[in-house]
């Protein structure tokens, strides 16, 4: 059995029909739910992967899950096998990171693809930065949402240079996923540089929702 079927079968097994309902109103998803907690569908797809599978093999499983989903919980274990410690910071997920936040087209996917760039900015900056920045003025707004939040979490470790390129094009988006993410990317970097962040806001327009995002901890 292939790691994919192994992981739909157990993935059945866990389901909750009752959970399931609610998790699919929640997400106000076209896709339905089994009714699995997201920790339990990680810790479903991680021990279904051999000890050291090669990295070839994590890209076509997390492929094999998510093109042929029929349940979402099928593409959050896509996800979970391409934040595998063989593939982090490998230049070869790039494609399918595109090709997940594309086609999932919500936040959800977009926000957990989004911790993948982080590992490919640590493992290649330049390289990645110049896809970020390509990203940034892309005419997908989930794309744009990549972009902008792609360093959470890096803190001192954060672009400011790099930020303050994609906030810039998007700062003007009326889409509130748009201006809840240049929010939370700024707000998030306030941990690291507060007055960089207050410096930014100053000195630019943003959105009331942007802003007081922003400026939540300061």
């Amino acid at each position: 059995m292939s790691i994919a079927d192994t992981i739909r079968e157990r993935l059945a097994a866990a389901g909750d029909p009752d959970r399931a309902a609610g998790q699919q109103a929640y997400m106000r998803s076209a896709m339905r739910f089994r009714g699995v907690r997201l920790p339990d569908v990680r810790t479903i797809a991680k021990h279904a992967l051999p000890d050291r599978p090669e990295p070839e093999a994590l890209l076509n499983a997390a492929t094999d899950l998510w093109d042929d989903a029929a349940y979402r919980e099928e593409r959050y274990a896509a996800l979970a096998i391409i934040a595998h410690r063989r593939l982090r910071g490998d230049r070869r997920v790039v494609p399918l990171i595109e090709h997940m936040v594309r086609s999932g087209r919500w936040w959800d996917i977009t926000d957990d693809a989004a911790h993948r760039v982080r590992d490919l900015l640590d493992a290649a900056p330049g390289e990645t930065a110049r896809l970020i920045r390509g990203w940034s003025v892309d005419d997908d707004l989930w794309m744009r949402r990549l972009a902008i939040i792609s360093q959470l979490g890096r803190r001192d470790r954060t672009d400011a240079v790099l930020l303050a390129d994609v906030l810039e094009p998007n700062l003007g988006d009326s889409d509130v996923f748009i201006r809840k993410a240049v929010g939370w990317a700024l707000r998030d970097y306030a941990r690291a540089a507060p007055d960089w962040v207050r410096s930014y806001v100053d000195a630019h327009e943003l959105s009331p929702l942007s802003r007081r995002e922003a400026l939540r901890h300061l």
